[in-house]
């Protein structure tokens, strides 16, 4: 038996608590500043309030002024925090960690840099750890809702990181009949490849919304054209990945993750919403509260892809669904899916 403490309640780092207690080790669940009340859920009934899930018995429960005490023993870390929490995690909690704690993230996304160079978080938590520090940083990426984990439908994704003897470890940790690993060093390929497929689920979904809107009846889809945007998102995201120098193998990552998004969660509402004929302002203003990574994730990649192309090392011309993406979310353009250019053909 290991000791793995969980920092951070959501979603997802509650649902992999279901494979890591039926393998038999001891689980800590820690909860973020923004995680009270799911903590205290917790205690009471085992209850988590947003999975609707209800947790093993035996996890041990704590709030985030209770973290050293959790981390105490510990075998193993994972980190859930949402990508909107990076900047805390990276200055209340890396410095808490201790060397000792390989760290497994479950936090999927990128940044850009100023030469359109893409960055996945756990690159960032890399830099980001204290000077002199150098913790086992690994994650996740690849198709799987927390809700589903939870419910043990099958699922296959990648841990990723930089020695395989600690992604092993984690595998033997958490791999169980239904929780399907494959174990990776490519941390950019993996980790970029689900993190860009946020943007293009929106891109996708905007089909969703034009069905309705031509047949002026909610709830009616058309796949056809779903899967037209479908395929032209792993045609974009497959150049993005040569560009960043990830491994091409890692689009069965983000397209099986691209796939899961299209068919559920918060990008689809929005994707929907615009191809329903709303503006972005209003599709927001009805989405009021709802966090959406995949806003932050288009505007990045689309930002990195100008600057690359304007280095002449791409041309916008290779991508344009997430052009097109890109100018509904900041430029304020109508849904108008730029079907012609799809088309063109490579001289």
């Amino acid at each position: 038996m290991s000791v793995i403490t969980f920092i951070c309640a959501g979603q997802m780092a509650s649902a992999i608590t279901f494979p890591a207690m039926e393998n038999g080790h001891e689980v800590r669940l820690v909860g973020s500043p923004l995680d009270r009340d799911i903590i205290d859920g917790l205690k009471k009934d085992n209850f988590h309030i947003t999975l609707k899930r209800t947790l093993h018995d035996g996890i041990k429960y704590y709030q985030i002024e209770e973290l050293e005490e959790a981390l105490d023993g510990a075998d193993a870390a994972l980190c859930g925090v949402s990508s909107f929490g990076l900047d805390w995690f990276c200055d209340e909690i890396l410095p808490v960690i201790p060397e000792s704690v390989p760290l497994l993230s479950v936090t999927k996304g990128m940044v850009d840099l100023d030469d359109g160079t893409l960055v996945p978080y756990p690159v960032i938590f890399e830099e980001r750890q204290p000077e002199g520090k150098h913790l086992d940083i690994n994650a996740i990426g690849g198709p799987c809702t927390s809700y589903e984990l939870a419910d043990h439908d099958h699922s296959h994704v990648a841990f990723c990181g930089k020695n395989m003897e600690t992604l092993k470890m984690f595998k033997e940790l958490l791999a169980t009949d239904y929780y399907h690993i494959t174990l990776s060093k490519d941390v950019v390929g993996v980790e970029c490849a689900v993190a860009m497929k946020n943007a293009y689920a929106l891109g996708v979904t905007l089909a969703v919304g034009l069905s309705e809107k031509m047949e002026g009846k909610i709830g009616i889809q058309h796949y056809n054209s779903q899967a037209a945007l479908f395929g032209q998102s792993v045609k974009e995201m497959t150049r993005l990945l040569e560009l960043i120098g990830g491994g091409p193998e890692n689009i069965i990552h983000g397209a099986g993750d691209l796939y899961v998004t299209v068919f559920g969660g918060r990008t689809r509402k929005i994707g929907t919403l615009l191809g329903r004929g709303l503006s972005f302002d209003e599709a927001m203003e009805e989405l009021q509260g709802v966090t959406l990574e995949s806003i932050v994730i288009a505007t990045r990649t689309a930002r990195a892809v100008r600057k690359l192309a304007e280095r002449g090392v791409v041309s916008l011309d290779e991508f344009p669904l997430l052009m097109h993406v890109d100018s509904i979310i900041n430029e304020g353009a109508e849904v108008n899916i730029p079907w012609d250019d799809f088309t063109m053909i490579k001289e």
